[in-house]
């Protein structure tokens, strides 16, 4: 039992209270009670349970960031100033196919360990083609809370080798989701998570989205409507645009989450609205690839789910939150006016948004009685921060001013995962000379 005092909550629950002078009591990984702080500090010292003082910080729900893929962490900075097939096929592809076990063990780390020094506790990461037990192990014992699943690729045009048969990608993808699904006490689910539709056959996507139904609480993660080159490329072979194959292949479901969708046609809009699917939206990503600018406030407007995410290192260069936030409220604004995705709207979305996005809105992404204690301490004092940080301007504050430096403590599932700002489950010295030197590596095995 530990009881944490900050000096506000930021609940994120069906009324959005914000609370002055309370107190969370953790029970294993619940919270138990939010009560007054000097009753539940009582409490604590009569129980000799652990209390957290955190004058000066703010509680809030940890962050969760639905399209990363850790397997990409080790190339940034070697994927700069390209356009998304050229960067997939020239960089990405090639890397990804040159990964072994211990260079994907230090790329899955080194995103990790961004994450959640950002404040980020849970993602949905999608892999590559090999090496997807690696990242699985790191995602267990780093104690972040995740989804993950190899990438399907069972086409490839643009890097041949990064491919495998229909049946391997789904038996291989099948064998995962048996041995890693709902492990670390319900921590760590699969995703399945085939790449897009370029690199993917019909005959795959239909089997894929039954594996979904096969095993109760995955995903069906994948890319869609990106860039249009892409799109030029999927109406050529489907003669009509992502949303609208999927529909046809009747694998369009609330399970799925589909990142960017920045070039969505108004039926496609309809056909996300009507079956419940999610938009993955990587602002960050979407900008520095020159893909273009989702319409988000219209999805949002039809009722569409729309979560955040980094998306990889090499096309972003970041995988901190806080940018994404300001980046998503930002680049909306000379379109639609200063009034549109408001801080605390965009604040919404990164936190119980995502768990909404994920099915996971029971378990996380607000502060109640009940939930798994996802939390995240916030110190908003720092030079580029609000001098006068009050309720008013709490939301504005983070989204608007924040940055990971302002990120002091970090829990998941009731556990300490960096703690007055230093890791308890990451040796970092050791990741980044190790990370170095298998980079070295990697970079000799590309072809």
């Amino acid at each position: 039992m530990k009881v944490i005092s900050p000096s506000y909550i930021i609940t994120m629950n069906r009324n959005y209270d914000i609370l002055k002078g309370y107190s969370v009591l953790i029970s294993d990984n619940r919270i138990q009670k939010i009560d007054k702080s000097e009753k539940l500090e009582a409490l604590a010292e009569e129980n000799k349970w652990e209390i957290f003082k955190a004058d000066g910080q703010i509680l809030i729900p940890g962050f969760v960031q639905t399209h990363i893929h850790l397997c990409q962490t080790l190339f940034r900075g070697l994927a700069d100033d390209l356009e998304l097939l050229d960067w997939l096929q020239l960089k990405i592809m090639p890397f990804e196919f040159a990964h072994n076990k211990e260079s994907m063990k230090y790329s899955a780390l080194l995103g990790i360990s961004e994450l959640i020094r950002c404040g980020t506790t849970t993602i949905l990461d999608m892999g590559s083609l090999n090496h997807s037990d690696v990242v699985f192990e790191q995602l267990i014992n780093s104690g972040l809370r995740a989804f993950h699943g190899k990438a399907m690729m069972d086409i490839n045009t643009l890097y041949p080798p990064l491919s495998e048969s229909t049946q391997d990608a789904l038996k291989s993808s099948e064998e995962l989701a048996k041995i890693f699904h709902n492990s670390a006490n319900g921590r760590i689910k699969y995703a399945f998570a085939p790449r897009f539709i370029l690199s993917c056959s019909d005959e795959l996507l239909k089997e894929t989205n039954q594996l979904v139904k096969d095993y109760p609480g995955t995903l069906f993660h994948t890319h869609a409507s990106e860039n249009r080159t892409e799109l030029e490329n999927v109406r050529k072979r489907c003669g009509k645009d992502n949303i609208e194959c999927f529909e046809e292949l009747e694998i369009l479901n609330d399970k799925s989450c589909i990142a960017h969708c920045i070039w969505l046609n108004e039926n496609e809009i309809d056909l996300m609205k009507k079956r419940d699917a999610r938009v993955l939206h990587c602002p960050s990503s979407n900008l520095k690839l020159a893909s273009g600018i989702a319409n988000i406030p219209i999805y949002l407007k039809e009722g569409i789910s729309v979560s955040l995410g980094a998306d990889g290192a090499p096309c972003n260069n970041f995988l901190d939150i806080f940018v994404e936030m300001r980046l998503a409220s930002l680049i909306q604004k000379p379109f639609f006016g200063p009034t549109i995705m408001s801080a605390k709207e965009v604040f919404e979305i990164a936190t119980i948004g995502g768990a909404r996005a994920l099915h996971l809105q029971n378990e996380i992404g607000s502060i109640e009685e009940g939930k798994k204690a996802d939390l995240v301490l916030l110190e908003l004092n720092q030079i580029h921060n609000t001098k006068n940080v009050n309720e008013e301007n709490l939301y504005s504050t983070i989204v608007y001013t924040a940055d990971h430096t302002n990120v002091k403590n970090v829990m998941i599932d009731g556990k300490w995962v960096y703690q007055n700002e230093e890791f308890k489950t990451i040796d970092v010295e050791e990741m980044n000379k190790k990370s170095e030197e298998e980079l070295k590596k990697l970079l000799l095995r590309v072809k």
